[in-house]
């Protein structure tokens, strides 16, 4: 089968690959890019686990091809942190123990930092709202919307 060449970028990098028209973003980002922080969970969009932002937009990359990468900006976990400084969410996750197996963690950290830089003072039912694409089967979630909560106010300057 013809692979397609992409040029794109992940993470403020240039990155170009090859893949099969029907490769999924995730599995380019796992398969051919070494990029593991993004996990398959359900491979239908319905649980988060492999939440990117595409173009500024959070995306389950399990539903976008490898081939719509093309051109486009693509942010992954993996960019999150700065070198060796953690993003505050990321830090808030640790001391508010708001992770355990991690499968969930990486789409949900995705999906709070899209949720803070749309709406830097969310309410709880907003955090949960916008989280309710990211299933968790270990936390209960409270957790979670307590460290978003926590870094919104830090954001802030609360």
């Amino acid at each position: 089968m013809a692979k397609y060449h992409v040029s794109t970028s992940i993470n403020d990098e240039a990155v170009e690959f090859l893949c099969e028209p029907q490769q999924t973003l995730l599995d380019v980002l796992r398969d051919e890019l070494q990029l593991f922080g993004s996990k398959e969970g359900c491979s239908s969009g319905d649980c988060g686990a492999c939440s990117v932002m595409l173009d500024g937009r959070l995306v389950c990359a399990c539903l976008v091809l490898g081939v719509e990468a093309e051109g486009r900006a693509v942010e992954t976990i993996e960019g999150m942190a700065k070198g060796d400084q953690l993003h505050p969410l990321q830090q808030s996750f640790l001391e508010e123990a708001a992770l355990q197996c991690g499968v969930c963690t990486p789409g949900i950290l995705i999906a709070a930092k899209a949720l803070l830089e749309r709406n830097p003072n969310p309410t709880e039912t907003e955090v949960r709202y916008w989280l309710a694409g990211n299933l968790c089967r270990c936390t209960g979630y409270d957790k979670i919307v307590r460290s978003v909560l926590a870094v919104a106010e830090e954001m802030r300057g609360g």
